[in-house]
């Protein structure tokens, strides 16, 4: 009894395991799907023009946060929300993915913060 117990608890983490995983951003599928962010953000998320944000690095929750928030309005910047709108749930979770994944080029954030 205990043993089919153990067995079906191992299957149903083990499923859900599983659905997380395909849920989650791929960083390679994301770089296919980047060509509209790469003219303002950079191919490897580092901006060099100050009044784009620099991605590469940042939280993979919070890139896909912020741009569930373009898409759906909570953001309010057109140019984003334009190009967010277009991205599907997976897309979004690729895009973030990828820019996560990339190296940033902050050594801090003197000069990046409003007010330095």
């Amino acid at each position: 009894m205990t043993r089919g117990f153990t067995l079906i608890a191992v299957a149903a983490l083990l499923a859900l395991a599983t659905t997380a995983a395909s849920a989650a951003g791929d960083p390679a599928r994301g770089k296919t799907k980047v060509a509209t962010c790469v003219a303002c953000h950079g191919q490897d998320g580092n901006a060099v023009d100050p009044q784009y944000p620099r991605l590469a690095g940042q939280y993979s929750d919070y890139l896909a946060q912020s741009l569930h928030e373009y898409k759906d309005g909570r953001r309010g910047n057109a140019i984003m929300k334009g190009f967010a709108a277009t991205l599907s749930d997976q897309d979004i979770e690729d895009i973030s993915a990828y820019f996560s994944s990339m190296p940033t080029k902050l050594s801090g954030l003197e000069g990046h913060v409003q007010g330095d």
